[in-house]
This record gives C-alpha cells, structure tokens and sequence, in this order.
C-alpha cells in the first residue's frame, strides 16, 4: 500500500508540472468517459477549459498516453521547437507540446474533415499561437486519396476500398524536411512506412522522431523496412508495444483490421544531452 501511495503521488507531482490537476473532479470525469458509448460527442474540462471530442474512449486513451506517460517529451535547450504533428486528431498532441513549451512552432496535420473541424475549434479555444492546422494527410506526393473515416483517431488511407471512403488531399511530407525537426511525430494509421521511406533523405535534418506502427491482418509488414530507414537515417531506436497478442503463436487478436501497433521512438546522441 506504501508503494502504491508513493506511485500515486509520483504521478500527480508528474502531473503538475504540466500545469494538470489531477483532483478528485478529474477523476470523476474520466469515470464518466470511460463510461461513455463509443461514438457519442462529448465534452470534456480535463484540459482545463472545454474540449469537443467525437469519442470518448478514444480520447482518453491519447490522454493517458500523451498527458499520463508523457510519451512525446523531448529535450530541447530552448522554448520554441520545431514541431511537426502528423495525425492531430482532436489536438490532444498540439496542447500537450503547447504546454511542454511556451513558443513551439507546430504544424499539424488532420486529413479527416470532420475531426479537424474538432482540432480547429479546441485550439481556437485554447488560445494557441504558432500552430498551422492543415486539412490534409501527409503522403509521399501532393496528390488526392481515397479515405476510411473511422470517427475517432483511426481513419487511414483507403488500401482496400470501403463503403465509407471519402476523397482527401495529401501533401508530401519531404517537403516540409528542409529544415531542423526537434520532432516528427507521425500517427498517420498506417501510412507511415510509406512516408518515411520517401523521406529518407531528408530525415537528417530531424532530431527526435516517434513513429506509431500498424501492421493490417491479411497485408504484407513493413515493419522491418521502416525500422531499417530509420536505424540508417541516424536514429537510436526504441519500441513500445501498443496493441499486441497475449499468445501470437495460437491466436492473433484483430482491431478495425489491425493486428500489432507499436510505438516507434527514434533518437539521436546529441538530442538527449
């Protein structure tokens, strides 16, 4: 009991230093999400001002995992970074770096129009500066794709075409690799192979990159191809399991098509010191 008081304390001290309060209202609220029907709009005040979502258990899992472990701090010596956030989302990601840091200059990519019409409007209300919000996916062209809109955090690229595929624009990510990165982070539902391979000779200029990895049941992984650009790109790897199966050996859980999500985190010497 000692310990798990002690693990307790350690969280909320975490916690704060983010300016989170992690109070009793705040616990109530994430019961009542966690409750909550899939799908259904909410609001919610964890951000500590009114945050629209489209889907509950979808958020909290981003917010535990951006806000409760903290997966996308870096070190930067100073307060403004460059920042690229592929797959934005609701904005979880853009108010966890605006918190992180007083000035970073964020661009934030969203493909799925209705969801970045929630990103647009939370960070409207959150009073964030320096954040471009652009209504397009990241690809490896400037072109127009067919799209699975989920409605939450795991609309992707339309491999195999769907009944609720709707047309959106891509931009090619190279292109914005001109200059120094302090972090990539790319959620993109299992574009990102793709991506990174035709960024290769640009990734030098990025110092920090997180990576989420989807390998689809019934199509050909991309995981070793990924890790290989990455690890000859200069990174230092590290991965995180996400979505995996207890006993693969014997049987192979499957979720909206996937069958393992892992965390990629990519790093180089310098960037830690």
């Amino acid at each position: 009991m000692r310990r798990f008081l002690s693990k307790i304390g350690e969280i909320k001290h975490q916690a704060c230093q983010l300016g989170r309060a992690w109070t009793d209202g705040s616990f109530r609220e994430r019961s009542r999400l966690a409750k909550m029907p899939r799908y259904i709009e909410t609001t919610t005040d964890l951000p500590g001002f009114v945050f629209r979502i489209p889907d509950a258990a979808s958020f909290l899992a981003s917010w535990d995992e951006i806000f409760g472990r903290d997966i996308y701090n870096f070190h930067h010596p100073g307060e403004t970074p460059r920042i690229l956030d592929c797959g934005a989302n609701v904005g979880v990601s853009c108010l966890y770096f605006l918190r992180r840091f007083s000035s970073p200059r964020i661009t934030a990519f969203e493909p799925d129009p209705k969801i970045f019409s929630y990103l647009n409007e939370n960070l409207a209300i959150s009073g964030a500066k320096n954040v471009e919000i652009i209504n397009k996916g990241v690809w490896s062209s400037n072109t127009t794709l067919r799209f699975q809109a989920e409605g939450a955090d795991a609309g992707r690229i339309d491999i195999i075409a769907g009944s609720n595929a709707i047309e959106i624009q891509t931009v090619r990510l190279k292109e914005y690799l001109n200059e120094t990165v302090d972090l990539l982070k790319m959620d993109i539902e299992g574009a990102e192979t793709e991506v990174i391979l035709d960024s290769v000779p640009c990734l030098r200029n990025v110092k920090n990159i997180f990576v989420e990895y989807h390998s689809f049941a019934g199509q050909p992984q991309t995981l070793g191809k990924l890790i290989q650009a990455l690890i000859e790109s200069g990174f230092r790897i590290h991965l995180h399991p996400m979505r995996v199966s207890a006993r693969p050996l014997i049987e192979v859980d499957s979720h909206l098509g996937m069958d393992m999500q892992l965390n990629v985190f990519g790093y180089r010497s310098q960037s830690k010191e």
